[in-house]
């Protein structure tokens, strides 16, 4: 509890401060010296501007509520006290992505995200989550190698910092393929549906604030730049209309709770990365920011089903929810109102401008009809769970009595 209040205390600072920024288009860059390698300084630097503070303040916000459902979530378990620390790693590594625009710096942070997911996924020591964790480094090292490479290619240049860069295609095409890697892009999005064998609360923080994420926001740093390339935006709208339409397919079969709710990350990174394919990179943070609260609050609702399930993630044994529990699935169903874009809901303002961009943009015909389809994929399938969670017929055991009681539960629903 201590430790959610702090970081909302801190959340609540930066919000004023980044909206002034942006308000302004101010931007503030600190840098320190630290020493000399021969005769190459070795500096690190914090950016303060809209960007930066706005998504940091996101990120504190949601992990101030992860930490408050998680007292309760993981309360039995022996080593409840590693968790939580691995947690709040996991929240320092994605604001020195964030605050920091030096590559070296921001590859610590990378690198820091990776290790600690990894840690994460298999916390409960299973075959499954063992299997899991593999897969999730594996895969993510394909775009932390790329990244290094990227770097390398810039030592010629004496410095690292993301807005002094000298634009060079191998440094582009790197941090492009990390970016892919890490956010779950095709051909690497099989990643991420297998990482929810984390506990819930650490999937609440990767699906939407932080490991996901951190490509996403890479690549909307270095928009202006990587927008050089002739074949940038080309590629990001094929590969994401391809992430978004699979994403959608497989959703409308899948049965695990946890996992729809994954498949529709990657369909919401897709509308951002589409965002960024169109050179609307404001367009895209606006999104993601929108895209982190309500994926946040799906996932700790869909962690309470979980909890007072017996920890039993298959949609077919939950029913009757807004009788047993009517404030969670009262949540539910307005992040997934969100979630596909309902008039006057945030996520509308984001979504919908988006798919008009798609619509008036000079677009292959192709990508705009596989985009529009995966969004009305992705209605059906969200449509589909409501509908069983509402009206199926539950079969927990009659000794199970779930209820909204919990604080843990119900104050960051």
């Amino acid at each position: 509890i201590k430790l959610s209040a702090i970081l909302m205390s801190f959340a609540l600072i930066a919000f004023p401060f980044g909206l002034s920024l942006i308000l302004n288009s101010h931007a503030h860059l600190i840098e320190w010296e630290l020493a000399f390698l021969g005769h190459l300084p070795i500096n690190v630097s914090i950016i303060f501007d809209g960007t930066a503070l706005i998504f940091s303040t996101t990120v504190l916000i949601i992990s101030a509520n992860v930490f408050l459902f998680a007292q309760d979530y993981i309360k039995s378990e022996p080593h409840i006290h590693r968790f939580i620390h691995l947690l709040t790693l996991f929240v320092l590594s994605i604001n020195a992505v964030i605050f920091c625009p030096n590559l070296i710096i921001i590859l610590l942070g990378w690198d820091g995200l990776g290790t600690v997911s990894f840690l994460l996924v298999i916390y409960y020591h299973t075959p499954s989550t063992l299997a899991g964790g593999i897969i999730t480094a594996l895969t993510n090292r394909i775009g932390d190698v790329a990244l290094v490479i990227g770097i390398a290619t810039t030592i010629t240049t004496a410095h690292w910092n993301i807005p002094l860069l000298t634009p060079s295609t191998p440094l582009l095409f790197a941090t492009l393929l990390a970016a892919i890697t890490k956010s779950a892009q095709f051909p690497f999005s099989p990643w991420l549906p297998i990482a929810i064998a984390a506990p819930t609360p650490v999937s609440a923080l990767v699906h939407s604030s932080t490991l996901v994420t951190a490509g996403v926001y890479l690549l909307i740093r270095l928009a202006p730049t990587l927008q050089q390339i002739p074949l940038f935006s080309p590629t990001l709208l094929i590969v994401r209309a391809l992430t978004i339409l699979i994403a959608a397919l497989t959703a409308l079969l899948e049965m695990d709770i946890k996992k729809i709710v994954a498949y529709s990350t990657l369909s919401q990174l897709g509308v951002i990365i589409i965002a960024l394919g169109l050179n609307s990179p404001q367009l895209a943070l606006f999104h993601l920011l929108t895209h982190a609260i309500f994926k946040a609050l799906l996932f700790i609702c869909v962690g309470t089903y979980i909890h007072y399930h017996q920890h039993n993630q298959d949609l077919r044994t939950v029913g009757n929810l807004n009788t047993h529990l009517p404030l969670t699935q009262a949540a539910t169903t307005i992040s997934n109102l969100a979630l596909i874009g309902t008039p006057f809901l945030a996520a509308f303002y984001s979504k919908d401008p988006i798919i008009e961009l798609t619509k008036t943009s000079p677009t292959n015909i192709i990508i705009s009809i596989l985009f529009l389809t995966a969004t009305a994929l992705t209605a059906t399938y969200t449509a589909r769970a409501t509908l069983i969670r509402q009206l199926g017929i539950p079969q927990q055991s009659p000794l199970l009595n779930p209820n909204n009681s919990s604080h843990s539960f119900t104050l960051p629903t």
